[in-house]
This record gives structure tokens, sequence and C-alpha cells, in this order.
């Protein structure tokens, strides 16, 4: 009876070892971003990112956990080994390719500008948004886009789309600079979208949406481009995609 318990224990240690020893991809990720990453009533996250993350760690055979890091301290958290990737709507740009290395482009959306309705605002003009105030979030592709092309106008940062919106619904912001999912779901589908529109046309800014990893990490980029290659040629991307998006976004 002894020899038997002694083996079951043999093996319970074996399966405990194995299940410690699999592989596990920690991921960086800023909520609440709808509908990108957000979380589900149940606090679940969910979103576009998210599923594609699952997918693209289902396809390389790893086990995904996310790691919810407020977007300031995003790329630190990485460089301080807080997780391995961060997968969370990070445009690729020159001034993070100094910090990190990214993946090839897996998305890029539109960016639009979202005001009053009826606001005459001509956000096509450096002279004609001069004196107002305009709120982006701090650290994206708008930021670098409004602070490039409007020098007179009053940029104010926010560190969420939440805070952002809250402002411009508070009177004390002109316009805002969004990816324009964020700013359909957010403000046009919002319970206050009846009073505000989409101000001008859509802009395309900046290469895209890339994961980004440590310089050093290389083989990592190359798993992760081979994996998302697979997922947009066998359809998955495509259905994910179809969720939370009524048009291509797929680069």
């Amino acid at each position: 009876m002894k020899k038997v318990i002694a083996g079951l224990c043999v093996v319970f240690l074996a399966a405990c070892s194995q299940q410690e020893s699999e592989p596990v991809l920690k991921i960086g990720v800023d909520v609440p971003y709808e509908p990108f990453e957000f979380k589900a009533p149940d606090g679940s996250l969910t979103g576009f990112e998210i599923d594609l993350g699952n997918a693209v760690c289902a396809e390389m055979a790893i086990k995904c956990e996310w790691v919810v890091q407020g977007w300031d301290g995003i790329i630190p958290g990485l460089l301080a080994f807080k997780y391995d990737m961060i997968m969370s709507s990070m445009s690729i740009n020159d001034e993070r390719r100094e910090k990190v290395l990214f993946s090839k482009a897996y998305y890029n959306t539109p960016s639009a500008w979202f005001a009053k309705a009826g606001a005459e605002l001509d956000v096509t003009s450096p002279a004609g948004m001069a004196g107002k105030k305009v709120g982006v979030q701090r650290g994206t592709v708008q930021d670098d886009y409004a602070t490039k092309n409007l020098p007179d106008t009053e940029i104010l940062r926010y560190a969420t789309a939440d805070e952002l919106v809250i402002d411009l619904y508070g009177g004390r912001l002109d316009a805002v600079l969004l990816d324009f999912p964020v700013g359909e779901s957010t403000i046009l589908n919002g319970d206050k979208g009846s009073e505000y529109g989409q101000a001008g046309a859509m802009l395309q800014i900046g290469e895209g949406v890339g994961v980004a990893v440590r310089k050093d990490d290389a083989e990592l980029k190359a798993k992760l481009d081979a994996a998302f290659e697979t997922v947009k040629s066998n359809g998955v991307y495509d259905q994910i995609r179809a969720k939370y998006f009524a048009y291509d976004i797929k680069v």
C-alpha cells in the first residue's frame, strides 16, 4: 500500500512539475480602451486585441496571461520584466523603436476629430484651431499629430480616453482627436452621442500598431510575426475583427 501511495506521489509531483514548466507569455495591456481591450460585466478582459492575442498565443501553443498596466508606465513595465510583451494598441514610431522591438503591424485604424454637434471648427487648418483646447491621449500618434500640426492650439493630454471624453462633455475641450473606433464607441455611441459628432474627415496617421517586445527578444518577435501571418491567412483574424469592426483594419 505504501508503495502504491509513493508511486502516486511520484506521478503527482511529475505532473505538477510539468504543469509548472508550461510556457506562459505575459502580455501588458492598458484598459479600458473599448473596443480594443476592456472589462466585461463579470470583470474578465475582452475586446479585439484580447481575442486576437489569445488566438496568436494558441497558434504558438503557449499560455497567455494578461497583465493590466496604465499607459504611462507600460514601456517601463516591459523593460522591468513585469511582462514579456505589450499588445495594447501601441502605434509603431521611431521614438519607441529606440526602446523596444516591434512586431510587424497587425492593424491600423483611422483617427478622427470629435466635437459638439454644430461646432464651427476647421480641424484641417492650424490657424482655424488657434486658441482652441483639444484633448488627446498622452503618448499616442494623435498626440504626436496634434503637437506637430497645431502649434497655436492648447493641447491637453490625458492618461485615458475616458478622462478625455469627460472633459469634452464638461465643455472644457473644444474637440478631441482619437482612434475612430474609440471615439465611435465612447462618444458617437455614448449616452450623449446625439449631442456630438465627427468633425472633418478621418485621418490615417502613422505606420500602424504592433506588439512591442524587449530589444533582445528577436526570437519572440519572429514567432509573433509568423503567428500573426497564420491567423490572417486562415480566417481567424477576420472572424475576430468582424465582432468589433464593420470595416477592414488589417495591414
